[in-house]
């Protein structure tokens, strides 16, 4: 642990002071204590490197010396291009806005990715070759026009204005769109041509992170999503770097004001034609994205699905209710069937009831005249009349089941008296039930 020392000078005392005399004790002074003391930030860190490589604090100075000059000298030989085309060299610096500020410095591979502390390395590297000092020193002709370039090319990289206004009009980092034709040539082309138009495009929009073109695996909602944000895309991209020189020259305001105007005018036409080109782009690239065909493809599928199964459903409903109808049409048929055999069942039963009751209604008059009309001696014509009469007076208030049940008593029946005998019983159940007076039938009372 290094120990830390702090010189400090103490008051003068006043004349005549003396500790004998002036000098009183209020308190004793504590016993002396010690308390670690840590390093924090770069200097924690410097000691725990110290510490940890076991080295004195000459040789870890030493040693970060060397690192840091080894850092210096991979900085020098970052991936910048040096082979300077020798028409660039000959530039003259008053034609700087028509000028590649990035071919100046030598960051063609970067461009608009360059960060700002490559643009600063960039800058010294080409200082310390084109410093019109060093020429001279090396006995070369004295020329600075490239030198100023780099200078202009460095202050424009390096405001951040600026350089998005020479990025706007920077046509060597546009990457071209692929025709239909280099797109058809074999399948993946789509992916591998259209994303670096994208990603080139991509720089301009005032949203970040852009969407990716994404590839054949993408969802449906994804491609819906990129080429939403394509077709309502918000960009940066200005023209300003473009404007004509506007004088400055106080004495002609009017010159000014019909420069700035014609710059403006031009700034808008330029936007607009830009917007027209972009939008043009993602036409075509939606035109050539076989992706759209397939989710248009499998749309028409699932409605065509949904519509045969729509047609399916409407066609078993209407097997259903055919099948329904033939049911209860067959079910009336049958019911109308039944009714019409039960009805003539009915109407046999009773044409053999009434003929059964007719001939049982014979018998009875025939039991009539077989008992002698229900007289002792030979029936006089008044008494065979009061006999039938009687007979049919009794037939009419039987039904057809008393009047077979009294058939069936007369069966077999030949004596007189048993033959008056039944039509007497008959008689009397008759007035019992209410449906006879008594003494109605005089024969056969």
């Amino acid at each position: 642990m290094a120990a830390i020392q702090i010189t400090a000078e103490l008051p003068t005392l006043p004349d005549g002071w003396s500790a004998e005399k002036d000098f009183k004790a209020v308190g004793k002074l504590s016993q002396p204590t010690q308390k670690p003391l840590e390093p924090c930030g770069p200097f924690y860190l410097a000691h725990a490197r110290r510490r940890r490589h076991k080295r004195t604090f000459s040789e870890d100075e030493r040693i970060q010396a060397q690192e840091n000059v080894k850092k210096v000298e991979k900085e020098d030989d970052d991936d910048f291009d040096d082979n300077e085309d020798p028409m660039l060299l000959q530039r003259e610096a008053k034609d700087w806005k028509t000028q590649d500020h990035y071919a100046i410095l030598g960051l063609q591979k970067y461009r608009w990715r360059a960060s700002e502390d490559q643009i600063k390395r960039a800058h010294r590297k080409k200082v310390l070759k084109h410093h019109p000092d060093k020429k001279a020193a090396a006995g070369e002709e004295e020329n600075d026009q490239f030198f100023k370039c780099i200078q202009r090319a460095t202050d424009i990289l390096l405001d951040p204005v600026k350089r998005r206004q020479f990025d706007s009009v920077d046509e060597a980092a546009d990457v071209e769109p692929p025709s239909k034709k280099d797109v058809q040539k074999k399948p993946g082309n789509f992916y591998k041509l259209w994303r670096p138009v994208f990603e080139s495009e991509g720089r301009f929009s005032k949203k970040q992170p852009v969407p990716k073109l994404g590839d054949d695996n993408s969802t449906r909602e994804h491609v819906e999503e990129f080429y939403n944000f394509w077709y309502g895309i918000d960009s940066w991209r200005s023209f300003e770097y473009l404007d004509e020189d506007v004088p400055d020259d106080n004495e002609s305001r009017d010159q000014k004001r019909h420069v700035e105007r014609k710059n403006n005018n031009a700034r808008k036409k330029r936007k607009n034609e830009d917007v027209q080109r972009l939008r043009k782009l993602v036409d075509d690239a939606l035109a050539q994205d076989e992706r759209i065909k397939k989710f248009r493809q499998e749309g028409n599928k699932e409605k065509n699905k949904k519509r045969l199964e729509k047609e399916a459903a409407e066609k078993a409903a209407k097997e259903e209710a055919q099948r329904k109808k033939e049911e209860e049409e067959r079910a009336a048929a049958e019911k109308a069937a039944q009714e019409k055999a039960a009805k003539e069942d009915s109407k046999k039963a009773k044409e053999a009831a009434k003929n059964a009751a007719k001939k049982n209604k014979r018998v009875i008059r025939g039991a009539a005249k077989d008992g002698n009309y229900f007289t002792d001696g030979e029936a006089s014509p008044g008494q065979i009349d009061g006999a039938l009469n009687d007979t049919d007076a009794l037939i009419t208030k039987l039904d057809n089941e008393e009047i077979a049940a009294l058939t069936a008593k007369l069966q077999g029946k030949t004596d007189k008296i048993e033959i008056k005998t039944v039509f007497q019983e008959e008689v009397k159940h008759l007035v019992e039930a209410g449906k006879a007076k008594d003494g109605e039938f005089k024969t056969l009372a």
